[in-house]
């Protein structure tokens, strides 16, 4: 978070979490906190500034990155996970790179998208009644050698996915305003 003047507040959200919890808490916390570091290095840009590119050739732009951690959620989640028959959310290929323009309205159309698989997510994680469950990867998309993945081994392989993507968002941030940290 940050104050009014741009500097970095002391109220951040992924601060004062459970740590001494159980396995779920913890693997569930550690998700938690990189979601809100997306949500935080997003926070307060236009619609030009989400869609900027890095540098030629790549595509990739703060916009390209929050849907693709959206169509990320919804391919573990609702797919592997529960099973669902649900189409990609924005289209085939880089369509999450590709399709992320500056204008306002995919802007938000990106955000509901994002919180509403991270809302599917969240409610499916605390119904799960062991991290022991499985789903099935036959094309082994999420790291499983092409067949079945816990619930365990999938939230550690999100807390990968988003931790990943959180050293370029900490770069397109940085190229956008100079904003440092958090």
């Amino acid at each position: 978070m940050f104050t009014a003047d741009g500097k970095p507040s002391d109220d951040d959200p992924r601060e004062n979490g459970p740590t001494l919890g159980d396995e779920r808490t913890t693997l569930v916390e550690s998700l938690r906190c990189q979601r809100l570091t997306l949500e935080m290095k997003c926070s307060g840009l236009d619609a030009e500034a989400m869609a900027r590119r890095s540098v030629e050739p790549s595509t990739m732009s703060l916009l390209g990155l929050v849907r693709h951690l959206a169509e990320m959620e919804r391919a573990t989640f609702r797919v592997m996970m529960a099973g669902q028959d649900v189409p990609r959310l924005f289209g085939s290929g880089d369509g999450d790179f590709d399709g992320a323009v500056p204008d306002p309205q995919v802007i938000a159309e990106a955000w509901e998208a994002w919180r509403g698989e991270v809302d599917f997510a969240t409610r499916f994680v605390a119904g799960a009644p062991t991290l022991d469950i499985t789903g099935d990867d036959p094309l082994n998309q999420h790291g499983s050698g092409g067949g079945r993945m816990s619930l365990r081994e999938v939230l550690v392989g999100m807390i990968e996915e988003y931790a990943r993507h959180m050293g370029h968002v900490d770069l397109l941030r940085e190229r956008i305003d100079g904003r440092l940290g958090q």
